[in-house]
Parts: C-alpha cells; structure tokens; sequence
C-alpha cells in the first residue's frame, strides 16, 4: 500500500492517497509470472480484459468495450502514447520491450482524460520502465518450447562519467502458430525483433535529463497467409527540475514513426511529433496545484487499394491542450478535495472539455474512501469519418461519414465511481471499487439507401450505461509467501437511439465476460528455488459466442546461485486448447496449451 504511483496526478503519491481505482504490476510480479510479452503481462491486472486473439492480436479494454479494435483505452509507454489515428486503437503486436527493464505497470480503469486527454475513457495503462541507474551490468536471457519457440534477450548498462548512466538492449522471438477449431493449424506465427538504448544524467543537482530510443521490425500473421511487415522506431527525451520536495517542472518531447505494410497493397505510415509540458507547485498550505500543456501532429499516410482505402490518403492531425488540476486540503490528513479539467483540440470535433472531482476521505491511516465525478472522450478516427470500400469505383458499400456528408463526433462518458482501501493489519491490503457510467454517442452502424442498406455509415447512434465492481487484495503473511488476486462483475446496458438504424443492434462495440477472476500466489522455496502460478478465470462472451474458461501458468525458477538462474513455465494448462475472443475476421482461433524453458545469466 506504500507503493507510489505516478498516473493519477502526475506526481509520485502513496497508493493508499489515490483517489481513483489502480492496481499496480510490479516487476516481481511480471518476473514471477513467467510473461514474455507486454499483454501477458497485462493479463496480471484483474481490473483490465484481456483476450488474445491469435498468435499477435490480443483484445484489452477496461470497463468492458473490449474487441481487437478496442479505441476507450489509452497506453503509454514512458510517457509515449502508443496510438493509431486510423481506428484510435492500439497495434499490440509491435508494442514490446525487454520485460527486465520494467519497473512496473500502472492500470487506471476508469476516466482518466482530465490529465491524459481524449480516448483515457475507461483507462489509463502507464508502463514505466527502470532508470539506467538500476539496470547496471550485463543481462542474458535466452529460452524457448512448443509455443514460444525462440527467445532471447540481451542488455548492458554502464556509466560514461558519474553522473551519466546508460544501457542497451536487445530482444527477440518467435511464436508458434494458433490452431483453428478444426484442430488444423492457423500458420499465423510470429516474430519480431527489436533493440534500443537508454540515457540517464543527473546534470546539476535536481536536474535530471533522460533520453531513450527504441528501433523494432515485426512480422505479424494473423491471416495465416502473408506476414505483415510492421516496422518502426522512436526517441524520447525528458527533462525534470525539481524546484522543491512539492514543486517541479517537467518537459518532454517525442518523434515515433510507425511503418505497416499488409502485403496486399494497402500501407500504413504514421509519424508523431509531441511536446508535452508541466508546472507543479504548492499554493498556500493547503493545495497542491498542477498545470500543464500539450501539443501533437499526427502526418497520417496510407496507399489504397482500389476499392478500399481512406480518402484523402494523406491527412495532418493536430491535437493541443492546456489542463489543471488543483488538490485541496480540506482538512489535514483527512479530507481532500481534487477538482480540475483538460480543455482539448482534435482535427475533428474542435474543442472539448475534460473535467473531473474527486474527494478523498481518509479516516484513519490505514484506510481510504474515495469518491469521483468524470467526463472523458473518445474522439473521432479516421475509420469514423474517412474509410470506405467500394464494389465499383465512386460506387461504396461503406463510407465513413464525411464521405456521405454526416459528421461523426465524440463518444462520450459521465463516470460515477465510489471506492475503498484498507490495510487491516501489514501483511494484508485490500480494495474495492464501484462504477456507473452513462455513455452517448457510441458508435453504429447506419444504413443507407440507394440501394438500401448501401453504402453503410458510422454514426452515433448508440448509448447505454455500464456498472460493476472491481476487487483486488494482497497477502503477505511472512517473506516468501505473496499472493495477490482480484475479482471483477461488469453489467452493460446498451440500447439503440430512436434516432439510428444500427444494423448491429447495439452489440457491435464489445463483447466482454460478466465475472473474472484472478490469484497469483509467489512462493520461496528451500535450495533458492522460486514457484509462482497465475489461476485466472475468465466468463462467457455473450456475443459472439465464446465458452469461459479457466486459465493456468506455473513457473518454476532456480537461482543455482548470484550469476544463474534457470526457468520452467508452462502456460494454459488447464487444457490443450481454447478460444479467448473471435473476432470479425479472421477465422476464429484457439490458444494452445505452451511449455517452454529459459536461462538467465545477471553480471
């Protein structure tokens, strides 16, 4: 409960302060799981739903929402926002980092766009990795079995003078193909590669200057026919003054450019200019206020193919904001009051606005009641507005709703949100939180006529409301014994306009479990042996189809001594095969029970 995060006010604080429902993965956690990827690691969140769909495509949302195209979740990476303008989704294929280097995985469910912006609309995951200063020496890991069939990893951190730190990495795998419900293989292997490095320097006392790139190529193959080529690179600087122990200022800026070929004539190029800035600093004794500023160009190219594609295809997005937020002690150690708000400008719909309360209620030290009013917003993609597919030139069976004259806007939440932490005794914490959200203007699909249903249009024409309660506890009792788990109910209303058409009835936008639950018991063993096991349960998606199903990982590790330490892991062993999402296409898949070993080698 000590433990501090950082993404809900964008300053360090105590998770028993948080006035907003988090769970953290730490890198203990992720290590002691056996994951070799970022969404196995995200699997370790019980507030988050997480799918995958095929041997590269998962499905993770927050608060339901959840398909392969999922768009009312926005990921960071350090401070990087990994985003598609063409569908406001997140590519989870080419999302990868050396696992070691993690320092931990903040998952937010719930609004997070006063501070974050548009499309934080069930959730913020915020993956921070380690300073250079904590990865000093050399690193090797290296492994592989039936499912993940080669991997490696490869890391070196020094120092140039005292004050400058850095290291250099490089990672790579292999994944085995998925199998079709025939039982016959899905041919959708997977490999990608990628390196980078990491720059530290304390220049001058409460400065810190970081700089970091990543540089990564990707074959992905969800079709089974003709890998993707998706390849990319990124550079990241930051500079932190601390004015005061509650006062600092903080700039930072970012080029990322994304490269996806499909092989079959239509690709995708995206480059992401963004400089982002922020002030804190206290205002009397009695509130803490942040303010910032944000600023984003988004050069989006594509090449269409004939009949399908983007029109025009080329467009200039720009995104800017200004936010604040004011923290308020309303009475010493025991009632916060946090109210503030962003003000935000797309390409698309102009300007909106992102507020949220919060109040804060700490009745004594060793719990919490906390309780929250937000707006957030998904705002609108290129699939929205721009996308069509033609049976003849001029002649669309879908057009995005600029084609057709409509103008598609922002998807909107009003989120209600009461929660409660409590520490009874050190070796056990606990947290519970409930939600209400109130959405407007999802998205639909609506038909046209001439001939009807043509051409198709994505419209607004969808709302409803979500509620449901999310738990998460750890235990503690002795050193070596840890478990950790949590359990979530979702109940999702929504219902058509009387205003809309939606050929999909409403039921296009998700399709996620009722109840999910998860425990992770890490346990330390006599001979430096380690044993940790992930017992996920997971329920019924309605629609489509897909049976529940319970979820098993168990690793074995050997610290043979300071330098060696060897891994066994085996993943989905509850049974030999099932399916956890299917989506539009491709075919459905199901997720092969996986063995694999690995050797680790710290210098």
């Amino acid at each position: 409960m000590n433990i501090e995060v950082t993404s809900v006010s964008k300053h360090p604080e105590k998770l028993t302060e948080v006035a907003s429902a988090i769970q953290v993965i730490t890198s203990e956690d992720i290590r002691r799981s056996g994951a070799t990827s970022v969404p196995e690691a995200l699997k370790l969140a019980s507030n988050l739903q997480v799918a995958q769909v095929n041997a590269s495509q998962w499905a993770i949302s927050a608060r339901g929402f959840n398909n392969v195209l999922a768009n009312k979740l926005l990921v960071l990476i350090d401070g990087r926002t990994v985003y598609t303008p063409m569908y406001a989704g997140v590519f989870w294929d080419v999302q990868n980092l050396l696992l070691e280097d993690v320092d931990r995985i903040e998952v937010i469910s719930g609004p997070g766009g006063t501070l974050w912006g548009s499309n934080a609309v069930n959730g913020v995951i915020n993956i921070i990795t380690k300073s250079s200063k904590k990865t000093q020496g050399l690193f090797v890991e290296a492994g592989g079995g039936n499912q993940l069939q080669g991997y490696g990893g490869l890391r070196y951190g020094g120092r140039i003078t005292k004050d400058i730190s850095y290291r250099v990495y490089g990672t790579t795998f292999k994944k085995n193909s998925t199998v079709l419900y025939d039982g016959s293989s899905a041919a959708d292997e997977w490999t990608m590669a990628q390196g980078g490095f990491r720059v530290d320097w304390d220049a001058k006392k409460n400065n810190l200057l970081s700089l970091q790139s990543n540089l990564y190529s990707n074959r992905p193959d969800p079709d089974g026919n003709n890998p993707i080529v998706a390849s990319g690179s990124n550079i990241l600087g930051r500079w932190t003054k601390m004015l005061s122990e509650e006062s600092d200022l903080q700039l930072q800026a970012y080029y990322d450019q994304t490269w996806r070929d499909f092989r079959n004539g239509f690709t995708e190029d995206l480059k992401t200019y963004d400089l982002y800035g922020q002030h804190r600093f206290r205002l009397g004794r009695r509130q803490g206020i942040v303010w910032g500023f944000g600023a984003r160009l988004m050069d989006h190219e594509v090449h269409n193919l004939e009949l399908f594609g983007f029109s025009p295809e080329n467009k200039l997005l720009q995104l800017y904001n200004v936010f604040i937020q004011d923290d308020i002690t309303l009475i010493k150690e025991r009632l916060r009051l946090t109210i503030g708000t962003k003000i935000e400008h797309n390409s698309y719909t102009g300007y909106q606005d992102q507020p949220n309360v919060r109040v804060t209620w700490t009745p004594t030290a060793r719990q919490t009641v906390w309780a929250a009013v937000s707006q957030a917003f998904r705002t609108p993609a290129r699939v929205d507005r721009e996308f069509f597919i033609e049976v003849a030139p001029n002649v669309p069976i879908i057009a995005g709703s600029d084609i057709v004259g409509l103008k598609f806007v922002s998807e909107k939440v009003l989120a209600y949100e009461l929660g409660w932490r409590l520490q009874p005794v050190e070796s056990i914490s606990f947290s519970a939180s409930t939600f209400y959200n109130i959405y407007d203007n999802i998205r639909s699909a609506e038909p046209g006529n001439s001939p009807p249903p043509y051409p198709i249009s994505l419209g607004n024409g969808v709302h409803g409301d979500t509620y449901g309660i999310e738990l998460a506890g750890t235990y503690q009792p002795i050193i070596g014994f840890r478990l950790r788990g949590g359990y979530t109910f979702l109940k999702k209303d929504l219902s058509v306009k009387s205003t809309s058409s939606d050929l999909n009835g409403g039921t296009a936008e998700s399709d996620d479990p009722q109840q999910q639950f998860l425990i992770q018991p890490m346990i330390d063993l006599p001979g430096h042996i380690e044993l940790g096991a992930v017992l996920r349960y997971i329920d019924v998606l309605p629609k489509p189809h897909v049976p529940g199903y319970t979820g098993l990982d168990i690793r074995i590790g050997w610290k043979i001594n300071k330098v060696f330490e060897l891994n066994l892991v085996g993943q989905n062993l509850m049974d030999d095969s099932h399916a956890e999402f299917i989506p539009s296409s491709p075919a459905p898949r199901k997720i092969q029970r996986g063995v694999y070993g690995k050797i680790v080698c710290r210098f």
